[in-house]
């Protein structure tokens, strides 16, 4: 078998992996150089949809890390992918920031409040209650509830904030019906981002910070995984899941000079 830091290509998390409190972690800027220098190709995944690619790429610029926004594999593109695939042409009620909005629109999905495919959920940080509330009515309807992550909350510099996973149970109780969500744990997020990189899952590796989604979609796709310290997962966590990353290191730094 081929060590895993020798494997091709990398799918890698992005908070609590690269960046923490927007300050990007130690070793995060030397460990991304490493992988171009070696030859190995990587996405940075986030199931965060508030940002797009090129927000994204300026936002890391600005902690000193340079990634290219077509490296980037957001919720928000994993979301417009998925229903431009399931029903093309297709219209959808979405609430979200730009950066979903923009996604949707890129695959040729149209705002439609009246009878759309697709009640779509992603981010926010300005929730609107006539705009959930309407959401309820088209999913009651019969419109197709997707949301692009189920985390319930985020952090902030005050503490946790209510995400898209939160808004969802809203929205869920409220209709009884329960959404899809795209983002990690689902492997489909995973498995496009290894479409995008012409790979396949026995050269790969996915490195997060989180085993309930992170690692927990890595081993469900099949690829190595790797657990980093940096984030939000403390290595006396891991042996509560039934599950285990193939390896444990305190951060990115400690792998740059295996690659």
């Amino acid at each position: 078998m081929v060590g895993v830091t020798m494997r091709t290509h990398w799918l890698c998390d992005l908070d609590g992996v690269l960046i923490k409190d927007d300050h990007a972690i130690d070793g995060a800027a030397s460990f991304l150089e490493r992988l171009s220098e070696t030859g190995k190709s990587y996405l940075v995944l986030t199931n965060n949809s508030l940002y797009s690619p090129e927000e994204l790429h300026k936002r890391l610029a600005s902690m000193g890390l340079d990634v290219a926004p077509e490296l980037f594999w957001t919720s928000a593109l994993a979301t417009a992918r998925y229903v431009h695939d399931q029903r093309p042409g297709g219209s959808a009620f979405t609430i979200g920031e730009s950066s979903m909005h923009e996604a949707m629109s890129d695959v040729g999905y149209h705002q439609n409040r009246t009878d759309p495919d697709y009640v779509v959920l992603g981010e926010t940080q300005h929730y609107d209650f006539d705009e959930i509330a309407l959401a309820v009515q088209l999913v009651e309807r019969g419109a197709r509830f997707i949301a692009t992550n189920p985390e319930p909350s985020g952090p902030s510099e005050h503490g946790s904030l209510p995400a898209c996973g939160a808004l969802a149970a809203l929205i869920e109780r409220a209709s009884g019906v329960s959404p899809y969500f795209v983002g990690k744990p689902n492997t489909l997020m995973l498995r496009e981002g290894l479409d995008t990189l012409g790979a396949h899952s026995g050269s790969a590796v996915m490195i997060g910070d989180r085993m309930e989604t992170d690692i927990h979609a890595g081993v469900e796709t099949g690829l190595a995984t790797i657990l980093v310290l940096s984030g939000e997962t403390t290595e006396d966590d891991v042996a509560t899941f039934p599950y285990r990353p193939g390896r444990i290191v305190s951060g990115v730094s400690e792998l740059i000079d295996e690659l």
